[in-house]
C-alpha cells in the first residue's frame, strides 16, 4: 500500500470454536456433569446435582458473551486524503471517526524494558483512538509497521 492508493482492511477477532465445535464441547461438559450428577444423587448428595447444572449454566453464558464479541469488527479505509476508522458493534451498529491522512499519526506502545508490545493508536489533533485491541502483540506491530507505510 502506498500513500496515493485506496485501501480498506478489515480487522476481526479471532475465534478458533466454530458453532459446531461449541455444541460439542456443551454436550460434553453437559454429559460428564449428568454422569456426575447421577452419582451424587445416588448417594444422597443431591444438592450438588444443582451446582453441578450452575457450572453449565455458567459456562455456557461465558461461550455466548465470546461468540458475541466475535461479531464487533473495525475497517480501516483510506480514499484520497481521508482516513475512515469504522467500529461495527455486536448489535450491527457502525460509529465512523474521519481522519486526514496527512495528520494522523500510527502509536504502538512498547516496553523495550520488558520487550512488551502495548496498545495500538491512531492519534491526530490531540484525540487518539484504539484500534485493534483484540489482536496479538505480533499482529499489532505487523498492523502499525504497515499503516505507518500506507498513510
Amino acid at each position: 500500500m502506498s500513500k496515493s492508493e485506496n485501501w480498506v482492511l478489515t480487522l476481526t477477532p479471532h475465534r478458533s470454536l466454530s458453532r459446531e465445535g461449541f455444541l460439542a464441547v456443551m454436550a460434553l461438559i453437559a454429559g460428564i456433569n449428568l454422569v456426575v450428577g447421577l452419582m451424587f444423587f445416588v448417594i444422597g448428595a443431591w444438592p450438588i446435582v444443582a451446582f453441578l447444572g450452575l457450572d453449565v449454566l455458567m459456562i455456557w453464558w461465558a461461550f455466548k458473551a465470546n461468540f458475541a464479541d466475535a461479531a464487533r469488527s473495525e475497517r480501516l479505509a483510506a480514499k484520497g486524503d481521508e482516513l475512515v476508522l469504522s467500529r461495527f458493534t455486536r448489535d450491527g451498529s457502525q460509529e465512523d471517526t474521519v481522519f486526514n491522512r496527512r495528520w494522523v499519526k500510527v502509536d504502538l506502545e512498547f516496553d523495550s524494558e520488558r520487550e512488551l508490545v502495548g496498545k495500538l493508536f491512531l492519534r491526530s489533533h490531540g484525540r487518539a483512538h484504539e484500534i485493534a485491541s483484540f489482536l496479538g502483540a505480533e499482529e499489532r506491530q505487523s498492523l502499525a509497521k504497515e499503516l505507518r507505510r500506507a498513510i
